[in-house]
C-alpha cells in the first residue's frame, strides 16, 4: 500500500492512497488533505488499514507530533477509521468538527474530547485559518461538514465531486462527467431539498480549488463545477424512478 504526496495549493498537501479492488475494474482513491501551518491540519483520517502508509507520508512533510488537527467531513470509516490512532500519534492533536458530529459520535468515540465549532466559525490554525461550514447530509451524514481554507481558497469538500479510477492529483474539465458518472453507481449523496442551497453557498465562497476525497481534485472555475454536478445530480435523482 502506496500513499503518493502532491502540493495542490501552497502548502496544502493531498495524500492519495490507490485501492484497485474497490470499484472495479478502474478502483478507488482514498485521499487525505494537509494543511502545513504553525498548527498544521489534516482532513481526513484513512481507514485503520491505512494509518502505517498515511502517517508515513504526513512525516514525510511534517514531524507527526507536530500535528495539532484532525477533522473530516462526516462519521465513516475512510473519514475518520483511524482518528484514534493519530490521536495517539500525535499527543497534542485535537479532532475538530461541527456540533452535531461531536453530540452523535465523536464525544464517545474519540479517545480525547473533540472541538466542537459552529457554522461559520473559524479556527485560526497560525498563518492560515479554516472555517467551518455545516453541510447535513451533503454529501450525507447528518453531521457532515467541509472546511474552507480561506488564504488558498482551497474547499475541502469531502465525497462531492468524487470520481472513481487512479486520476492524476489535479483533474480536468471533464472532472463533473467523470463524477456523475461515479454517483451514477454509487448514489451516495442525498439530493434533498436542502440540496441545491447547500451547493449553491458553497460555489458562492467562489473557491480556487476543490480538495477531493475520492478521484482527482480541481483547480479553475470551482464554482462551475459545483453547480454543473449540482445540476446534473438534480437531473439524475429526477430520473430514478420512485
Amino acid at each position: 500500500m502506496e500513499t503518493r504526496v502532491h502540493e495542490i495549493a501552497d502548502r496544502l498537501y493531498r495524500l492519495s492512497t490507490y485501492a484497485p479492488d474497490v470499484a472495479p475494474p478502474a478502483g478507488f482513491t482514498f485521499n487525505q488533505f494537509l494543511i502545513d501551518a504553525d498548527e498544521p491540519l489534516l482532513f481526513h483520517c484513512g481507514h485503520r488499514a491505512m494509518f502505517p502508509s498515511i502517517s508515513a507520508a504526513v512525516a514525510g512533510i511534517i514531524p507527526l507530533k507536530k500535528l495539532r488537527w484532525l477533522s473530516f467531513s462526516h462519521f465513516e470509516a475512510d473519514e475518520s477509521g483511524a482518528a484514534n490512532q493519530w490521536l495517539s500519534a500525535a499527543a497534542h492533536s485535537e479532532i475538530v468538527h461541527g456540533q452535531t458530529g461531536c453530540d452523535v459520535s465523536l464525544n464517545d468515540f474519540a479517545d480525547r474530547p473533540p472541538r466542537a465549532l459552529g457554522d461559520g466559525e473559524t479556527l485560526d490554525l497560525g498563518g492560515r485559518r479554516v472555517k467551518l461550514i455545516a453541510t447535513p447530509h451533503v454529501p450525507h451524514g447528518w453531521d457532515a461538514i467541509m472546511l474552507y481554507e480561506e488564504e488558498t481558497g482551497t474547499l475541502l469538500c469531502s465525497d462531492l465531486v468524487g470520481q472513481v479510477g487512479d486520476g492524476p492529483a489535479l483533474g480536468g474539465d471533464d472532472i463533473v462527467e467523470a463524477a456523475l458518472a461515479a454517483e451514477s453507481m454509487f448514489q451516495s449523496v442525498s439530493v434533498t431539498p436542502a440540496f441545491r442551497p447547500t451547493v449553491n453557498r458553497l460555489a458562492d465562497l467562489s473557491p480556487k480549488t476543490l480538495a477531493i476525497m475520492h478521484g482527482s481534485s480541481f483547480s479553475g472555475d470551482c464554482a462551475r463545477v459545483l453547480r454543473a454536478f449540482g445540476a446534473g445530480l438534480e437531473a439524475q435523482a429526477g430520473a430514478q424512478p420512485l
